[in-house]
């Protein structure tokens, strides 16, 4: 075949021609990767340094160009930023509060134009594919708002002499090492990220982006994603583990999944902390409209709403009372929104079908009882500590549905002043119907006492607390309440029913209704409690709603401290009686024992 078709001239032509066409592309396409290489280096090197206003330094070993597969490769490239250059903008008070370094193994930038960077002066490329980047970022917090600056350029303005514009579809950066930093506080925090994804989008630097303020960095979305990141608490109580964290600046939505926090063994954290212990799983968190920008620049973290959703909150209160006096108003939510020391501005935060498990070990008991209330749903309303937000509005609203003890539904409001220096808040709620003997896990523990039977029509209550005090009103309604009061048993280690005690309070002490005739105007308590420092925030709200539970149902102070002597001059009365009868034995074998010895020397 190859015969036959040389056998006419014009195919001779044909073959020559194309052998000479192909010489010649090779030839050219070695020309211009010897020549353009350099100049498209020189390009790049100039455009990093005039847009970061002389802060940053590129540079790298090798690049090739590859004309027929309009691509460039750089190898071992690095990004430094200039020292001299940084503190002189420090002194300045011009200098950014994030400084990066980077180092690439290999970049490849795809489908590039050279004709028309030369030609046009447009620096357009397809695809940026980035091999084995590591990312360091330190953070110092040089200023809190944007410098403003007259005279100052854009991007597009510094490079505007040289490129019309610059253009790069897809930038693609996989299993990045990440080191970040912080030198923001007492002492310099490290982070170090594995299984990072970074992509970014539709970068385009021109006249008509120079002022486009949907875009970051110049970017149309840039995308971020972390998987199975674990770390530690400085204190090294906790560990926490975040499964997948996924951000996109198009979409302005951080979403997180799988987020867990959980302390060191139970023993080993009460030696080494005086603070209660918090285990927490949350499945999913979701902030929307979040300002990535301004939580990169100033750890400013603003978002319009916050999405929570299914997973559990457990707590135990510390049980080493005697070993820690100190004021415990750091577990007041209002307070320890203040500890997080961040620039934060959410409207709104919506809790959806979360359990929240409340621990407390009692000394006499030997037990630990525990409150919960399960399926927990509601909204947090203006969670702010940024100052200019506070002086607008200083109040954080909360409204939860929950159901206590997994029974009765439960309706409950805060009002938590973010500013005051009592931490005053308040708070409302209503219990609907449920079966007392489902309190039992807390009420056994921590009171010592087993409710046989009830049932709780309605509790509402109505408080305003401060650090110190807590004052306002408990409704309790309920019929048919009876009690067993317990007492440790040392030697089983459970609980023992007092039997006479029982009776006693069940017959001549306790109301087992209220109101006590259907109809008639219920009883109705005011409560006062004063909270001591180191009492937790939990526990201060079970402790102020106990106030006014107690004398609902007759277990006033008063009533109790009578019952108190009364049981006590029982218990005395018991200890006397068998002391007299263990001393009547004790006669009635010194009797026999002396008649048997005067048997025993009688003569037979």
């Amino acid at each position: 075949m190859a015969v036959r078709f040389l056998r006419h001239r014009w195919h001779k032509i044909t073959l020559v021609a194309s052998a000479v066409i192909v010489s010649v592309l090779l030839i050219f396409s070695i020309l211009v990767n010897r020549y353009w290489s350099p100049v498209l280096a020189d390009t790049i090197k100039d455009a990093v340094l005039k847009s970061s206003d002389s802060l940053y330094n590129v540079d790298f070993s090798d690049a090739e160009l590859h004309v027929l597969r309009g691509s460039i490769t750089f190898y071992n490239i690095t990004i430094k930023p200039d020292t001299f250059v940084y503190n002189r903008k420090k002194r300045q008070h011009l200098a950014p509060n994030n400084l990066f370094e980077v180092s690439i193994k290999r970049l490849t930038l795809a489908h590039i134009h050279p004709f028309t960077l030369y030609f046009d002066k447009k620096l357009d490329i397809g695809e940026i594919i980035v091999k084995q980047p590591e990312l360091k970022v330190s953070y110092q917090l040089n200023h809190t708002k944007d410098t403003i600056i007259k005279d100052r350029q854009t991007a597009w303005q510094k490079i505007s002499k040289k490129l019309r514009s610059v253009h790069v579809g897809n930038i693609l950066l996989g299993n990045v090492k990440f080191r970040y930093d912080d030198y923001s506080g007492n002492k310099l925090e490290v982070s170090e990220l594995k299984e990072l994804n970074l992509s970014a989008h539709d970068l385009l630097i021109d006249s008509a982006t120079q002022f486009d303020k949907s875009r970051l960095l110049y970017f149309k979305d840039i995308d971020a994603e972390l998987n199975n990141y674990t770390g530690k608490t400085a204190s090294g109580l906790y560990t926490y583990t975040i499964n997948s964290l996924k951000l996109s600046t198009l979409k302005s939505q951080l979403d997180i999944q799988g987020i867990n926090l959980k302390p060191i063994a139970f023993n080993t954290f009460f030696e080494k902390s005086h603070s209660d212990r918090f285990t927490v799983h949350l499945d999913s968190l979701r902030l929307n409209n979040f300002d990535f920008l301004s939580y990169h620049k100033y750890r400013t973290l603003t978002g319009t709403n916050l999405d929570i959703s299914n997973g559990s909150i457990d707590i135990f209160n510390n049980p080493n009372k005697s070993a820690d006096r100190s004021d415990r108003i750091r577990t007041f939510p209002n307070v320890g929104l203040k500890k997080i020391y961040a620039d934060l501005k959410i409207d709104t935060i919506n809790l959806h079908h979360i359990n929240i498990y409340y621990n407390e070990y009692n000394n006499k008991s030997k037990k630990t009882g525990t409150i919960s209330f399960n399926n927990t749903s509601g909204k947090f309303l203006n969670v702010v500590t940024n100052d200019t937000a506070l002086k607008k509005n200083n109040i954080c609203n909360i409204m939860l549905t929950s159901y206590f003890m997994n029974r009765g539904k439960l309706n409950l409001t805060f009002n938590f002043n973010l500013t005051d220096s009592k931490n005053s808040f308040d708070y409302k709620g209503i219990l609907n119907p449920m079966d007392l003997q489902s309190i039992n896990p807390a009420t056994m523990p921590l009171a010592m006492v087993k409710i046989s039977s009830g049932k709780l029509k309605e509790l509402k209550f109505d408080i305003k607390a401060d650090k110190n005090n807590a004052r306002g009103r408990v409704t309790l309604l309920y019929n048919d309440l009876k009690v067993a009061l317990l007492k440790s048993d040392s030697v089983s280690e459970n609980l023992k029913h007092r039997t006479f005690a029982s009776m006693f309070a069940n017959l001549f002490i306790l109301k087992h209704d209220n109101p006590d005739v259907e109809g008639k105007t219920p009883r109705s308590f005011y409560v006062n409690y004063a909270r001591t420092p180191e009492t937790p925030f939990f526990k201060s709200l079970w402790q102020t709603l106990l106030s006014g539970l107690k004398p609902a149902i007759g277990l006033d102070e008063k009533t109790q401290k009578a019952t108190a002597e009364l049981v006590n001059q029982m218990a005395q009365a018991k200890k006397d009686h068998a002391a007299k009868k263990q001393l009547r034995m004790q006669r009635r074998e010194e009797r026999r024992r002396k008649k048997e010895e005067k048997k025993q020397q009688q003569p037979n």
